[in-house]
């Protein structure tokens, strides 16, 4: 092996020990792909020549799920964090998985199917920041304030884009291995980012990891997909996981996902329905003058600009996403939408004023069930109306009030109410905020 695998287990070694504050906790970022994996092993295997006294640093694997990542990439990431996670118990090795998701009201349907927000693109990336960004950002805020502060140890390489290398350079303090993060008191570390993309492969190809068994799937998953890991996103510079990348199955922000294309052409022929309703999640973006309204969400008008989309093109996508779970559920175990993000839906539906079809109305006739949400219906409705009576003098307050109760809904469908009074501030001052303007 080119590669001098000594030498950068070496480096690892150093910077975990010599470090001038050995409190901080070490956060791997970790996205089940090709760089992230050989990010993880490495460290793993020269923190393994520490004597255990003085392993003492909290370290913390992160991985994010959107809730709409590639199904059969999120199947295989699961499985490898509970081994990861079991094999670090059974060696007494101080290692953690943390996996971060969105807020509910954060989640991709309920945007864009409850509020109706258009299918993301290029200038309006809408969903990064909610589904990636937000929530990993929350749990590395979490540890700097319980440690003080933290390095993030990333799988970037220089080698995987222009950009990405341009990204690195700028941040990179001369003869040092960390550089600033935008977070204060937080530090980036990427062990890797002088490795060539064929010695990743080779490394792992050759190493088998310390977790178990070998890195066969991962290899196979590469080879059917024809593609490149989606890394861990803490910030606005890294670039779209479309293109040929593992990424969510959703994604618009390009015309062709490569990986799921691959996946269908080497028999994985379920994911036909989901690739449909992406390509009409496209159809919708490209078509605003037939499935949105003119109409914004503060009732504004724009000559040139488009709001959200209209009521028929929210019951369309839900159909489409409740027929395509229930022919994929034949064969795989798999859930494209949750009944929490289904009873949030239907709460923005009522408070926008769309009282008909109901979900509820729309699950049933599709899976012949007979679910009964009419009294959770009926209170949405008349507080609704209520809301909107008590309020006529000030509308603006309407809006105000309505998301304050989507908010202690959201933590109530969660079972817990853990930061629902931080929340309620973040949204107090932005419309202090707008109110300004």
């Amino acid at each position: 092996m080119s590669l001098n695998i000594q030498h950068l287990e070496s480096e690892i070694i150093d910077q975990y020990l010599y470090d001038e504050n050995t409190t901080r906790p070490w956060i791997i970022g970790f996205s089940g792909g090709k760089d992230s994996t050989m990010l993880l092993q490495v460290v793993w295997n020269a923190l393994k020549k520490i004597e255990p006294i003085l392993l003492t640093r909290k370290i913390y694997v992160v991985c994010n799920d959107t809730l709409v990542e590639n199904p059969r990439i999120v199947k295989f990431i699961y499985t490898t964090l509970k081994k990861i996670q079991k094999a670090a118990n059974l060696n007494d090795f101080p290692l953690i998985v943390e996996q971060t998701i969105p807020r509910i009201d954060d989640s991709f349907w309920v945007r864009l199917v409850g509020l109706g927000y258009p299918a993301p693109n290029r200038i309006h990336r809408w969903c990064t920041e909610r589904l990636k960004i937000n929530p990993t950002s929350r749990l590395i805020k979490e540890k700097i304030n319980e440690n003080g502060e933290a390095i993030i140890l990333l799988g970037t390489r220089s080698a995987e884009s222009t950009n990405r290398a341009a990204s690195i350079k700028k941040h990179e303090r001369k003869g040092e291995r960390l550089r600033n993060h935008q977070f204060p008191r937080a530090f980036v570390y990427a062990p890797i980012k002088d490795v060539e993309t064929n010695e990743v492969w080779q490394y792992l190809n050759q190493v088998p990891p310390p977790w178990g068994g070998t890195h066969k799937e991962l290899v196979t998953l590469y080879r059917n997909a024809n593609a490149g890991d989606c890394p861990l996103v803490i910030d606005n510079t890294t670039p779209s996981c479309g293109q040929s990348r593992f990424g969510c199955w959703v994604c618009t922000v390009v015309n062709k996902d490569k990986s799921m294309e691959g996946l269908i052409g080497n028999g994985e022929d379920w994911m036909l329905p989901l690739a449909e309703i992406r390509n009409f999640l496209i159809e919708t973006r490209d078509s605003p003058d037939k499935y949105r309204q003119k109409e914004r969400r503060d009732g504004s008008y724009h000559i040139d600009k488009w709001g959200p989309y209209n009521f028929e093109t929210r019951v369309d996508i839900l159909t489409r996403i409740l027929k395509a779970q229930k022919e994929v559920q034949k064969t795989e175990d798999i859930e494209l939408i949750t009944h929490q993000e289904m009873v949030l839906i239907q709460y923005y539906w009522f408070r926008d004023m769309y009282f008909k079809p109901k979900v509820s109305d729309i699950y049933n006739k599709i899976f012949k069930t007979k679910i009964d949400m009419s009294k959770q219906e009926e209170k949405i409705k008349e507080e609704s109306e209520l809301l909107r009576k008590s309020c006529k003098d000030e509308p603006k307050d309407v809006e105000l009030i309505q998301d304050l109760l989507a908010l202690q809904k959201t933590k109530t469908l969660m079972m817990r109410k853990r930061g629902l009074l931080d929340d309620f501030e973040n949204r107090l001052e932005q419309f202090i905020e707008e109110s300004k303007k």
